[in-house]
């Protein structure tokens, strides 16, 4: 009898009804959590890119197609965007910049091909407001990716970054 009145105890209590079901609850996630699927392996990261200017037609390369770094250059400054690849590689939805100068596409909210340039752009035809945009862009870019270069204007040459690189190492030994 005492059984039986556990039984209804522990049943037609509603309080002890929920209790009851939230131990069966966790008791399944303890015990059936577990048996998640693996993640996929991540691809490992490409190595941080030696400091160095790039014209419009190298940083083309750079589009995550033909090669897995993806490169865009915003307001005449190149940065490496690969980690973000699901935004900027070949199937994401900002694909179209990858290898490019974005500049005009993103002073002009414009995802078409059409507006990223063959060659050298130097914006000024760009108002005061799309220029506030495209500064705007360029320190969101320089804050979440790594500034590799600049982008050379036709004739302009390329700075040394030797410099840099060899003290940068020179302070890594030092520390």
């Amino acid at each position: 009898m005492a059984v039986v009145e556990l039984l209804e105890e522990l049943f037609f209590n509603p309080i002890n009804l929920a209790l009851l079901a939230v131990c069966v609850f966790l008791l399944y996630k303890i015990f059936a959590g577990g048996s998640k699927k693996p993640e996929p392996p991540k691809t490992p990261e490409l190595p941080r890119m030696k400091r160095r200017d790039f014209t419009i037609q190298e940083i083309k390369k750079y589009d995550g197609i033909d090669d897995e770094r993806i490169l865009i250059a915003v307001n005449g400054q190149v940065f490496d965007v690969t980690r973000g690849k699901k935004f900027y590689g070949p199937e994401g939805p900002y694909g179209v910049f990858g290898g490019h100068d974005a500049s005009r596409a993103l002073a002009t909210f414009c995802l078409d091909k059409d507006t990223l340039p063959e060659e050298f752009d130097d914006l000024s035809d760009l108002n005061a407001e799309q220029m506030e945009s495209v500064r705007e862009w360029q320190m969101q870019f320089r804050e979440k990716y790594d500034y590799i270069g600049k982008l050379l204007k036709p004739g302009e040459a390329p700075t040394d970054y030797s410099d840099e690189e060899s003290n940068a190492e020179g302070e890594k030994k030092d520390n």
